[in-house]
């Protein structure tokens, strides 16, 4: 087998086969200064190494690892710019420095050094030549001072162009070297490369018949087990030969024929696996030195990347080289250009020196003047003062002629006043004798008033409750055509104003037949005054007795407050089957029902009355095959956008068939929202026409959206309702969004509070309804929700185990210990606060 290798970049040496040591060189880069700097003269040396030695071996290959094999690319902050190159055969170490602050020579040594590294580099052997530019600070430093001062002029003339010129053609000199330089370090790359891949099937090479000696030697090894057995057998024969004495003869054929003929078998077996043995042993050894020529051929594959990236920090500084040239170029013609601005600056400030010798004249004359003009201006001060002392003199003599004027002109103002006084006087003599009448005319009136009070503080005295029963009796009758539609308004407007005349006729006819009982309310019917609002809620929630959030607080809270200020309010709920009906008083159904119309066709609906807390309801239970409300929950069904339209509809055509004339129709969040519509588009035109509608939203984020077709089922126009300017959702084309269209329809939209109606102005909390109330902000309002003094009452709380007041809270810490005690809360800490983050209702 043989071997060939044969490697030589950039001066770096390695061993060949017969241990030929190639040089090594060590190159420095020192970093670039910062500043742009002008192109110094370089020097330039190149060193000859012998030629690669190529050595055959048969069968084995030898590849040591070069010694001191290190290249290096330093960049020091604090090192003088320029390359060193360090031999590992010599001791000698060059470097090229920078050129010294005294003078800026171009020698004829750095020439001589050029052109025999020219001639160098043309050598059969091809050895590598390294080239570096010097960076000279004392060009910049000097040309940066000449272009600094103020006489620069006097000094650029003093610069002798020729020697950048020859600075220049060094480096463009230098640049063509790294450019050979580089090529043949490529050429020594492809070379090292080619040998890496013959040395690889070599290997290939020996590894097969290495594989064949193994193979050879598993058959051997075979063919000795076989002989071993062989012997074996002619041992027993032997054996059997001695133990029979009968056949002698027998005995010497087998012990002369068979042992004969099986040992040269034997014999020639241990001399061919013998053979095999060294066979094999040489060819391991040379497995071995592969392996070690393998090894010392990756270290040369290492020293191949690191001399690539040497060549990589060679390309970047003949860049900076390029560039370096360039900026030199630019700076001579920039040289050029500064001296003539010099000699203009020159021109410019021989003139300034004329205009200010100019100037200073004109300032002389100038204070002159200044000097003259104050004393003059004493002279003026002077005169004016003995001026004013003079115009003293006049005016206090006529000022005390004026004074006496005035002092006679307030004399006579004086005794009008008086005469004036009289007159009012004896003026207020007499009013106050009218007050005193008109006082005791009071008196009389007031002891008659009084006496009318006692007679009516029976009938103020009567509770909410009363009054609302009486007004579900009046509502039934109508309904069940007992009385009319102008004598039911009539009695409604007298329960309302709650008139003595119709509590005294209700109590007499507590025992009488209910004709007897409507015969005498017919008879109370007389002209009335209206009262002052009547307002229906139509509602889901109504607390204590269908609740689910804080809309059954507001609904009922509000209802009671409008009632105590003398308005008629009544709600419109839906009849759930898990509504707390023990909490309804004088809960019954009506005789008669009231018949709405969805999905085609006319539906009945159970019509029930009772007072909540004093306040009259209408629960409305449909008798639709969907059982809407039995469903054993208030929400939370696939079927709710149906379920609460149709309970929308069926809560106008109550109000419609009862004859009901509402001043305001106050809906709550999307389930009642279908109201405004239905109301505008359907009811106005059957009579029901007296309302405007207000819409309370107390949460944006549950919207009810469903796909437009379902809006059908009520009885609403799809293709009229479904547009951007009306009920369409504002993310999808295909949908409905009750609460736009509510906002729409409204007269007035309010919710919870001012600073949740600012929220939801805006595109994150306004849930995608930001653009419509934008829109509508007119009527947009936030009005802050209340609490019922009279439920949230601590002094009357049965729920609490002690009650409490504003005066007196001390029943607060045994309340608080209680719960921690149903709770199961620690008690070490008495002084820590309980926080309840969600409100429960607790019966």
């Amino acid at each position: 087998m043989e071997a060939k290798l044969s490697t030589c970049f950039l001066n770096g040496g390695c061993y060949g086969g017969g241990g030929t040591k190639f040089n090594q060189v060590n190159v420095r880069f020192s970093p670039m200064p910062s500043r742009r700097l002008l192109p110094a003269s370089c020097k330039m040396r190149q060193r000859n190494f012998g030629p690669q030695n190529k050595r055959q071996q048969p069968k084995k290959i030898n590849l040591d690892h070069p010694e001191n094999t290190n290249i290096q690319v330093n960049g020091d902050e604090g090192s003088d710019p320029g390359i060193s190159f360090k031999d590992s055969n010599s001791d000698s170490i060059e470097e090229i420095k920078p050129i010294s602050d005294d003078s800026i020579p171009i020698t004829r040594e750095a020439e001589h050094i050029n052109e025999e590294d020219a001639r160098n580099s043309s050598a059969p052997n091809g050895v590598d030549s390294v080239a570096e530019a010097k960076n000279s600070s004392k060009i910049m430093h000097s040309s940066t001072n000449i272009l600094g001062t103020s006489e620069g002029g006097e000094q650029l003339s003093g610069i002798h162009l020729e020697d950048l010129i020859g600075m220049i053609r060094n480096a463009e000199k230098n640049i063509h070297l790294l450019n050979h330089a580089r090529i043949r370090a490529l050429d020594d790359l492809e070379k090292i490369l080619h040998e890496k891949e013959v040395l690889q099937g070599e290997i290939n090479i020996l590894e097969t018949k290495l594989a064949e000696t193994d193979a050879r030697l598993r058959v051997a090894a075979q063919e000795k087990i076989h002989v071993e057995l062989l012997e074996d057998q002619l041992e027993k024969l032997r054996n059997e030969l001695s133990s029979r004495n009968s056949s002698e003869e027998l005995v010497y054929n087998v012990n002369n024929s068979l042992p004969f003929s099986q040992s040269n078998d034997v014999n020639s077996y241990s001399e061919e696996f013998d053979v095999w043995k060294t066979e094999n042993i040489s060819l391991k050894n040379e497995l071995q030195a592969l392996k070690t020529q393998l090894f010392n051929l990756k270290k040369t594959d290492e020293r191949v990347q690191i001399l690539e990236e040497e060549r990589i920090s060679l390309e970047s500084s003949l860049k900076e080289l390029e560039f370096k040239f360039s900026a030199s170029q630019e700076d001579v013609s920039n040289i050029s250009s500064l001296k003539a601005e010099c000699k203009n600056l020159y021109e410019k400030v021989e003139h300034l020196q004329q205009l200010l010798e100019n100037a200073t004249k004109q300032a002389d004359q100038a204070i002159l003047a200044l000097q003259q003009n104050q004393e003059l201006r004493k002279k003026v001060d002077q005169l004016e003062k003995s001026l004013e002392e003079a115009n003293v003199y006049k005016l206090s003599s006529e000022k005390m002629q004026q004074y006496n004027e005035l002092m006679q002109q307030k004399i006579q103002i004086l005794d009008e006043r008086l005469q004036r006084s009289d007159e009012e006087i004896e003026s207020y003599v007499q009013l106050y004798q009218n007050s005193m009448k008109e006082f005791q005319d009071t008196l009389t009136n007031l002891k008659e008033e009084s006496k009318k009070r006692l007679r009516d503080d029976t009938v103020n005295e009567m509770p909410s409750e009363f009054w609302s029963r009486l007004l579900l009796m009046i509502d039934g009758w109508f309904l069940e055509k007992k009385v009319s539609a102008e004598d039911a308004m009539l009695l409604r407007d007298m329960i309302w104003k709650r008139d003595g005349s119709i509590h005294n006729a209700y109590m007499s006819s507590k025992e009488k037949t209910e004709r007897e009982t409507i015969a005498t309310f017919l008879r109370l019917t007389s002209s009335t005054s209206s009262p002052r609002l009547h307002v229906i809620h139509i509602a889901a929630e109504m607390a204590p007795v269908a609740k689910v959030g804080g809309l059954g607080d507001v609904v009922t809270g509000l209802s009671k407050a409008l009632q105590k200020k003398g308005h008629l309010v009544e709600i419109v709920l839906p009849k759930y089957d898990c509504a707390r009906y023990q909490l309804v008083q004088d809960l019954k159904a009506l005789n008669v029902p009231v018949e709405s119309y969805f999905d085609g066709r006319l539906y009945k609906n159970k019509i029930w009355t009772g007072t909540v807390e004093g306040l009259p309801v209408y629960f409305i239970e449909p008798q639709h095959p969907g059982n809407f409300f039995w469903r054993g929950q208030f929400y939370g069904e696939n079927d709710d956008f149906k379920r609460f339209s149709f309970f929308s509809r069926a809560a106008l055509e109550l109000l419609l068939q009862v004859g009901k004339k509402p001043d305001i129709i106050h809906c709550h969040d999307w389930q009642t929202a279908f109201v405004a519509p239905l109301y505008w588009d359907l009811y106005v035109a059957k009579g029901l026409n007296s309302a405007r509608i207000c819409f309370t939203c107390h949460n944006f984020e549950y919207q009810g959206t469903a796909p437009a077709t379902e809006l059908a089922s009520c009885g609403l126009d799809v293709y009229h309702l479904n547009r951007p300017d009306r009920m369409q959702d504002n993310s999808a084309q295909d949908r409905i969004n009750p609460i736009k269209g509510a906002i729409v329809f409204s007269n007035i939209v309010t919710t919870v509070s001012p600073t949740y109606a600012q929220e939801v102005r805006s595109a994150e909390g306004g849930q995608g309804l930001h653009a419509t109330l934008h829109s509508h902000s007119k009527k947009f309002v936030g009005i802050l929700n209340g609490i019922d003094t009279e439920a949230w009452n601590p002094a009357t709380d049965n729920f609490l185990k002690v009650q409490y007041n504003a005066y007196d809270i001390e029943g607060k810490a045994e309340n608080k210990e209680d719960l921690r005690r149903c709770l199961r809360l620690s008690s070490r800490d008495v002084r820590r606060p309980l926080v309840s983050l969600y409100g429960f209702y607790t019966e």
